[in-house]
């Protein structure tokens, strides 16, 4: 007999592992995730911030731990997988959020800045899925892989958008996503990708600032930025046995901008 709708969302016991979780989208991921019964671990680089978001997702009546570690450093990666299975047992969700951005003319643009952004938004989504999938996920044949692009990994910008590597490590994301599902697919593993549009993270407050969120906003079909409930749906989707036959896309949550711009 099928599933009710319900059922096929319901995230009880299931364990996620979040990372850049203590704030912005990766927190409104994690509380999606928990709302549905999860037991959610955060990861970010900044124990004060991780306390704050594990309380407040606590006050909801969710599950949640947080473990400090740097994304971009292989040693913390194996560190954070060894903790984190230690703690509350295999990783059911994985999802890759953290992210940094640096921006500079391209013919100016600083090598080390390049690397910064290609280490953290691309090597780290690699070497945690590595680590997650051998030992976790594919000896168990069944997972979860949510990467966070951008629709910036789409194409290119306006022209006062000087982000060469975020917009290069963002298009690398779709095509691991793709490549990954592929080879882990008929192992269980599933693996997608979320691409926001512009929503008021820390990353894109400035920028929004900047230009003007009414302008900006204008810019989209449906005169809107995301906001703290955007992300939820589609990423509770992706996670559970509701998305169970999804594997190898990307999907733009963006008001329509992708779509004006092609």
């Amino acid at each position: 007999m099928s599933r009710s709708v319900q059922e096929l969302f319901d995230l009880k016991g299931k364990t996620a592992l979040v990372t850049g979780g203590s704030r912005g989208l990766g927190l409104q991921i994690a509380e999606a995730l928990g709302e549905a019964g999860a037991k959610v671990m955060l990861t970010s680089r900044k124990a004060g911030d991780l306390e704050e978001a594990v309380a407040a997702l606590a006050d909801k009546g969710i599950d949640a731990r947080w473990i400090a570690a740097d994304c971009a450093q292989e040693a913390d990666i194996h560190r954070l997988v060894d903790e984190t299975l230690e703690r509350v047992g295999d990783i059911d969700i994985l999802v890759n959020n953290a992210g940094a951005s640096w921006g500079a003319a391209a013919e100016d643009y600083p090598l080390s800045a390049w690397d910064k952004v290609m280490n953290l938004n691309i090597r780290g989504y690699f070497l945690l899925s590595q680590e997650v999938g051998r030992r976790s996920m594919l000896p168990r044949g069944r997972g979860s892989i949510i990467n966070l692009s951008s629709i910036a990994g789409l194409g290119g910008n306006p022209i006062d958008m000087k982000t060469i590597a975020y917009n290069t490590s963002k298009g690398a994301v779709i095509n691991f996503t793709r490549a990954l599902a592929a080879e882990w697919g008929p192992r269980g593993v599933r693996v997608n990708t979320i691409c926001p549009g512009f929503f008021r993270t820390k990353m894109a407050e400035v920028l929004i600032d900047t230009v003007g969120e009414d302008k900006m906003s204008a810019g989209a079909p449906l005169r809107r930025l995301g906001d703290d409930e955007d992300l939820k749906g589609l990423a509770l989707l992706l996670a559970s046995d509701a998305g169970k036959h999804i594997t190898g896309q990307w999907l733009a949550v963006d008001g329509g901008v992708s779509a004006v711009l092609g």
